[in-house]
């Protein structure tokens, strides 16, 4: 199976599950493929980050956000603009975490529990955790933020 975030001619995001990439090709040339919010027939996959799993941790794919109902609706091109200046920005803001950051790796809720209760230098730090790791974090009262990390050359 492969999800697909898509997006309407309108703006309207949302997902779709296929078989494969051209179960989507075949549905999306004969016109299957509706807006479940405007009914259109005009739907594209909307740009995104793949998902990439590593052993039990999961990283989020990111779209285009879907268009609030009060706001007008976007075309096409406006929407892939914006996708675009959105993995800008993703770009830029991993660029900025590995400049500011410690990479603590797989020992991130570590760290992060030795900075919090003030068994090691205060600093700031980016790695992988998994869930349930970062749920115990936040029980804890441990701040920290998942963040999409776009991958290079993305």
């Amino acid at each position: 199976m492969i999800h697909y975030e898509l997006i309407c001619a309108k703006g309207h995001g949302f997902e779709g599950w296929f078989r494969d990439g051209k179960t989507y090709d075949q549905q999306a040339k004969a016109g299957k493929l509706t807006c479940p919010v405007c009914g259109t027939r005009k739907v594209d996959k909307a740009v995104m980050a793949p998902s990439v799993s590593r052993g039990g941790r999961r990283d989020r794919a990111v779209a285009v956000p879907e268009t609030p109902a009060s706001a007008p609706p976007i075309s096409m091109d406006e929407a892939k603009v914006r996708a675009v200046e959105v993995l800008s920005a993703m770009r830029e803001l991993r660029r900025h975490v590995e400049a500011n950051a410690d990479y603590v790796g797989d020992r991130f809720a570590e760290t992060a529990r030795q900075i919090h209760y003030g068994e090691t230098e205060k600093r700031n730090i980016y790695g992988e955790t998994s869930d349930s790791e970062a749920e115990t974090l936040q029980e804890e009262g441990i701040e920290f933020q998942r963040i999409p990390w776009v991958p290079r050359g993305y």
